[in-house]
């Protein structure tokens, strides 16, 4: 028998597959909003999440944060509470350097 997957792990295989990320930074931020609206026992509700992929090269901002939400429904529905997202292709990522 396996062990469950965390969270991050979960997210981590389906953006990987999805994006073909050339940088993919998940960072559980949950211990930040212990006793806060949406919190839970045990953490993983709340990350922030860095994606950079040619993928989203020609997409809104609004609709390459709409994919990576579709892709973390399953997560959404079992209590993940926040997603705090950076999409970038990487020449914007680039130009951030």
């Amino acid at each position: 028998m396996t062990a469950p997957r965390t969270v991050a792990e979960s997210l981590r295989a389906k953006f990987e597959t999805a994006f073909g990320p050339v940088e993919l930074v998940i960072v559980d931020e949950s211990a930040h909003h212990a006793g806060h609206s949406g919190a839970r026992d045990g953490g993983q509700s709340h990350f922030r999440v860095r994606i950079v992929s040619a993928s989203f090269a020609g997409l809104s901002r609004v609709e390459r944060q709409r994919r990576v939400y579709a892709l973390a429904a399953e997560e959404i529905a079992a209590g993940l509470h926040a997603l705090a997202l950076t999409t970038l292709t990487p020449e914007e990522a680039a130009k951030q350097s």
